[in-house]
Protein backbone atom coordinates (compact mmCIF):
# COMPACT_ATOMS: atom_id res chain seq x y z
CA UNK A 1 0.00 0.00 0.00
CA UNK A 2 2.88 2.32 0.81
CA UNK A 3 4.41 1.74 -2.65
CA UNK A 4 1.08 2.49 -4.32
CA UNK A 5 0.72 5.83 -2.52
CA UNK A 6 4.33 6.70 -3.36
CA UNK A 7 3.83 5.86 -7.05
CA UNK A 8 0.59 7.85 -7.23
CA UNK A 9 2.31 10.85 -5.62
CA UNK A 10 5.20 10.67 -8.09
CA UNK A 11 2.82 10.31 -11.07
CA UNK A 12 0.72 13.21 -9.82
CA UNK A 13 3.80 15.40 -9.44
CA UNK A 14 4.92 14.53 -13.00
CA UNK A 15 1.48 15.36 -14.44
CA UNK A 16 1.26 18.68 -12.58
CA UNK A 17 4.83 19.54 -13.57
CA UNK A 18 4.10 18.75 -17.21
CA UNK A 19 0.99 20.92 -17.14
CA UNK A 20 2.78 23.88 -15.58
CA UNK A 21 6.02 23.61 -17.57
CA UNK A 22 4.74 25.34 -20.75
CA UNK A 23 3.56 28.32 -18.69
CA UNK A 24 6.97 28.65 -17.10
CA UNK A 25 8.85 28.69 -20.41
CA UNK A 26 9.41 32.22 -21.68
CA UNK A 27 8.14 32.35 -25.25
CA UNK A 28 9.85 34.68 -27.66
CA UNK A 29 8.10 36.33 -30.58
CA UNK A 30 8.39 34.14 -33.69
CA UNK A 31 7.67 35.20 -37.28
CA UNK A 32 6.52 32.54 -39.77
CA UNK A 33 6.61 33.87 -43.37
CA UNK A 34 4.35 32.59 -46.15
CA UNK A 35 3.60 33.76 -49.68
CA UNK A 36 0.47 34.40 -51.74
CA UNK A 37 1.10 33.99 -55.48
CA UNK A 38 -1.04 35.84 -57.99
CA UNK A 39 -1.95 33.97 -61.16
CA UNK A 40 -3.42 36.65 -63.43
CA UNK A 41 -5.80 35.35 -66.09
CA UNK A 42 -5.39 31.82 -64.74
CA UNK A 43 -1.68 31.67 -65.64
CA UNK A 44 -0.20 29.24 -63.08
CA UNK A 45 3.31 30.59 -63.73
CA UNK A 46 2.42 34.05 -62.41
CA UNK A 47 3.24 37.30 -64.10
CA UNK A 48 6.03 39.89 -63.96
CA UNK A 49 3.49 42.68 -63.41
CA UNK A 50 1.91 40.99 -60.37
CA UNK A 51 4.48 40.37 -57.63
CA UNK A 52 3.71 37.83 -54.89
CA UNK A 53 2.31 38.97 -51.58
CA UNK A 54 4.68 38.25 -48.73
CA UNK A 55 2.77 37.63 -45.53
CA UNK A 56 3.86 36.54 -42.07
CA UNK A 57 2.29 35.09 -38.96
CA UNK A 58 3.62 36.54 -35.70
CA UNK A 59 3.17 34.34 -32.62
CA UNK A 60 4.35 34.75 -29.05
CA UNK A 61 3.24 38.35 -28.50
CA UNK A 62 0.19 37.23 -26.50
CA UNK A 63 -0.72 33.70 -25.37
CA UNK A 64 -3.21 31.99 -27.67
CA UNK A 65 -3.14 34.81 -30.25
CA UNK A 66 -1.48 34.95 -33.67
CA UNK A 67 -1.25 38.00 -35.90
CA UNK A 68 -1.16 37.82 -39.72
CA UNK A 69 0.56 40.82 -41.23
CA UNK A 70 2.61 42.02 -44.18
CA UNK A 71 6.23 40.95 -44.50
CA UNK A 72 8.60 43.07 -46.61
CA UNK A 73 6.36 44.06 -49.57
CA UNK A 74 3.13 43.41 -47.69
CA UNK A 75 0.22 41.04 -47.58
CA UNK A 76 -1.94 43.03 -49.97
CA UNK A 77 -3.59 40.09 -51.77
CA UNK A 78 -5.44 38.62 -48.78
CA UNK A 79 -8.94 39.69 -47.75
CA UNK A 80 -9.49 37.22 -44.89
CA UNK A 81 -7.79 34.43 -42.98
CA UNK A 82 -9.41 31.04 -42.29
CA UNK A 83 -7.79 29.07 -39.51
CA UNK A 84 -8.09 25.71 -37.75
CA UNK A 85 -6.48 24.82 -34.44
CA UNK A 86 -5.43 21.20 -35.01
CA UNK A 87 -4.89 20.64 -31.28
CA UNK A 88 -8.32 21.76 -30.04
CA UNK A 89 -10.53 21.68 -33.14
CA UNK A 90 -11.39 25.38 -32.85
CA UNK A 91 -11.80 27.18 -36.16
CA UNK A 92 -12.76 30.57 -37.47
CA UNK A 93 -12.35 33.37 -39.98
CA UNK A 94 -10.58 36.64 -39.27
CA UNK A 95 -10.92 39.57 -41.71
CA UNK A 96 -7.82 41.51 -42.72
CA UNK A 97 -7.95 45.19 -41.80
CA UNK A 98 -7.96 47.62 -44.71
CA UNK A 99 -4.62 49.18 -43.81
CA UNK A 100 -5.91 52.75 -44.01
CA UNK A 101 -5.14 55.74 -41.77
CA UNK A 102 -1.70 54.44 -40.78
CA UNK A 103 -3.03 51.16 -39.41
CA UNK A 104 -1.27 47.99 -40.55
CA UNK A 105 -2.92 45.55 -42.94
CA UNK A 106 -3.34 42.65 -40.52
CA UNK A 107 -5.69 40.09 -38.99
CA UNK A 108 -5.79 38.83 -35.41
CA UNK A 109 -6.29 35.07 -35.08
CA UNK A 110 -7.67 34.12 -31.62
CA UNK A 111 -7.00 30.40 -32.08
CA UNK A 112 -5.87 29.54 -28.57
CA UNK A 113 -2.72 27.55 -27.90
CA UNK A 114 -1.82 24.65 -30.18
CA UNK A 115 -0.82 23.74 -33.73
CA UNK A 116 -2.70 25.97 -36.20
CA UNK A 117 -3.24 25.68 -39.95
CA UNK A 118 -4.06 28.89 -41.79
CA UNK A 119 -5.31 29.72 -45.29
CA UNK A 120 -5.07 33.29 -46.61
CA UNK A 121 -8.19 33.90 -48.71
CA UNK A 122 -7.32 36.19 -51.66
CA UNK A 123 -9.39 39.06 -53.06
CA UNK A 124 -9.33 37.76 -56.62
CA UNK A 125 -10.33 34.28 -57.79
CA UNK A 126 -7.23 34.18 -60.00
CA UNK A 127 -4.90 34.25 -56.97
CA UNK A 128 -3.64 31.12 -55.27
CA UNK A 129 -4.42 31.15 -51.52
CA UNK A 130 -1.53 31.33 -49.07
CA UNK A 131 -1.04 28.52 -46.57
CA UNK A 132 0.92 28.27 -43.32
CA UNK A 133 1.13 26.04 -40.25
CA UNK A 134 2.57 27.19 -36.96
CA UNK A 135 2.49 26.58 -33.21
CA UNK A 136 0.76 29.16 -30.99
CA UNK A 137 2.05 29.22 -27.41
Amino acid sequence: MNKLVHRLAVCGAVVVGAALAPAAVASAEVTVPFQVNPTPYGNPNGSVDSPPGNCAVVVGEKPGIARVTGFNSGCYLISAVRWLNLSTGASGTSPMSDGLFGLPHEAVVPSGPGQVALVGVPFAPTTVPGFATFDVP
